[in-house]
């Protein structure tokens, strides 16, 4: 595998890092996976996925997100977003998609998306779902209800009280607080993460991960997930797009299984022809860095190769 890095400039002006893993000369290549990583982690965290990939033929495109990564590039800029974040990061990752087509001639684009990376697939495939061949949703969930709008009147109170840019306590907590109860007693914060502890341990020991992210963040988060549950939006997704959706069953993110079921159901009702999902058993939040990742690793690359045509 090769690895190469390089930046691009979005609408805004700022500057997005990328990391870019090559298939060995010797490796066909068969199509690109474009990945957007979760929130307070960094792209970086996806090398040994994009190991067994780029082994498999997969070129492999992840940026930082803005507000993340070395795109924030300063720790204590980590989880700032500037104004509208979520739409912003939906925008650069479409930018991204654009210099991948130009960089591999009529290759197949698939884009897997984790956790707050699925969010932003979720809506990207109702706006620009027709130019991608196919869209993998890793630790996600379905509609939340009231929750959202809850959400974004306390938000707003605190972006009152606060600022958009200053970091919210009371946010993050009402956010995340409830997500290690269920796996109590708890070693670290991030027990939800996985049962792999070397897994957590390295992920509360990255100075780029974890940490508390502004109230305007939250704002403008809570708002993309409002818009991704909006039936007009949902009816504009490709019904011929695949779609690959997988979590583990005690994910407190997509509700221990049930936010993901909800999600496989609205899409089944919008008439999604290519539609599967697995979850696995006593798996959190993290499926890539469990202790059955090898497996997880290996259903991916089955599913990307039975979409190869």
């Amino acid at each position: 595998m090769k690895k190469e890095t390089f930046i691009f400039k979005d609408k805004t002006g700022l500057n997005i890092f990328v990391y870019k893993w090559i298939p060995d000369d010797n490796i066909d290549i068969k199509a690109v996976v474009q990945i957007a990583h979760g929130m307070a982690e960094t792209a970086a965290r996806y090398e040994r996925l994009a190991e067994q990939l780029t082994q498999s033929g997969y070129v492999v495109y992840a940026n930082d997100h803005r507000g993340h990564g070395k795109t924030a590039k300063e720790v204590d800029k980590v989880g700032n977003l500037g104004e509208d974040g979520f739409n912003n990061m939906v925008q650069n990752m479409h930018q991204l998609e654009k210099i991948i087509k130009k960089e591999n001639d009529n290759i197949p684009v698939y884009i897997f998306g984790h956790s707050m990376g699925s969010f932003l697939l979720q809506r990207y495939i109702c706006i620009y779902g027709k130019e991608i061949s196919g869209a993998i949703l890793s630790g996600t969930c379905g509609k939340q209800g009231m929750i959202v709008d809850i959400g974004r009147i306390i938000a707003k109170r605190e972006i009152k009280k606060i600022g958009r840019d200053s970091r919210s306590k009371k946010l993050n907590n009402l956010s995340f607080g409830g997500y290690n109860k269920v796996f109590k007693p708890n070693r670290t914060e991030f027990d939800w993460l996985s049962r792999d502890e070397k897994e957590v341990d390295k992920y509360v020991k990255d100075p780029y991960c974890g940490g508390i992210f502004t109230a305007g963040f939250f704002y403008d988060f809570l708002g993309g997930l409002k818009l991704i549950a909006n039936q007009k939006e949902i009816s504009n997704i490709p019904k011929e797009l695949p779609i690959y959706i997988f979590a583990g069953d005690k994910d407190p993110v997509g509700n221990r299984g049930k936010g993901i079921l909800k999600l496989v159901k609205t899409y089944k009702k919008y008439k999604i022809k290519d539609l599967k999902y697995k979850l696995y058993k006593d798996g959190r939040h993290e499926m890539l860095n469990e202790i059955n990742r090898d497996e997880v690793m290996k259903d991916i690359i089955e599913w990307l190769d039975s979409h190869i045509k």
